[in-house]
């Protein structure tokens, strides 16, 4: 079994390609993953832990990071006993020299999209679920309380603003060269010639894909993640309307990239 991860922007399509990779008979792919969290938590009560410290360091090392290694595939042999997995999780990209350490030469692809129709998305999904209560807006606070302002706190919180602090960190590293980076729409506008290039990237044979009818095979309960937490997809691989002029408005639009500059640039958005 060879695993391959994932570790794209909010939405930004992580989901249509992993359900697109699913297609192959080969693939088991995952929906939002938690194994960086288990690896993650290992990892810190193997830095603080009495017991390891009193030991040889050099061999608690070696201990640890072998035990990472195996349990990432073993997690995934009590799963599937298919030839590759794809892993999900926003955070595998930021953490590459760790997983590096005990997976050596990860392969990563990231989904990139213009930060306009990012952000654009997120305001979509707020306008759509005004039944319920949101934490983002508070008028008395006036925080929130208009498109702009919910622009500016996305930019500056969980999800997007943290997607968008580590893209800029793995990029200031050169984190970048190691990562299959995937714009969004790239692939819903050539579907075929982008998945060959994951492919080849993954050093995986090319499959023929059925762009015209996407089953979902992911599923998770979006409810846990609220309102933001989409993960549904649609069945016909298109480009989507570009619509963050009418949602956001220009002065929202120039505030965005302005401030995400540099990410414009790197991914070919202006």
């Amino acid at each position: 079994m060879k695993i391959f991860f994932q570790s794209s922007m909010p939405r930004a399509g992580s989901t249509l390609l992993q359900n697109i990779l699913g297609q192959n008979p080969d693939f088991y792919v995952t929906p939002t993953s938690g194994v960086l969290e288990l690896v993650y938590g290992a990892r810190s009560q193997y830095t603080s832990s009495p017991e390891f410290k009193a030991q040889d360091a050099d061999l608690m090392k070696k201990g640890f990071l072998n035990f990472c290694k195996n349990g990432l595939e073993g997690f995934y042999e009590g799963v599937t006993d298919k030839k590759y997995v794809v892993d999900k999780s926003r955070g595998w990209g930021i953490h590459y020299d760790f997983l590096n350490s005990f997976y050596e030469e990860p392969k990563i692809v990231c989904m990139v999209r213009d930060p306009r129709q990012i952000l654009s998305s997120m305001e979509k999904n707020f306008r759509k679920n005004q039944d319920k209560h949101q934490e983002i807006e508070n008028h008395a606070e006036m925080r929130g309380n208009t498109t702009q302002k919910r622009v500016i706190e996305w930019l500056n919180s969980q999800p997007v603003g943290l997607a968008f602090n580590r893209i800029q960190d793995i990029v200031q590293r050169g984190i970048d060269k190691n990562i299959l980076f995937i714009r969004f729409e790239d692939l819903t506008e050539n579907p075929e010639e982008e998945m060959k290039k994951v492919y080849e990237f993954f050093g995986v044979e090319n499959y023929k894909h059925d762009f015209e009818n996407v089953e979902q095979l992911t599923q998770e309960d979006d409810s846990v993640y609220g309102i933001f937490g989409d993960h549904n997809i649609r069945k016909k691989v298109e480009p989507l309307q570009k619509d963050y002029l009418d949602i956001l408005g220009k002065q929202a639009c120039d505030m965005i990239m302005q401030n995400l500059e540099w990410y414009a640039k790197k991914f070919g958005y202006f």
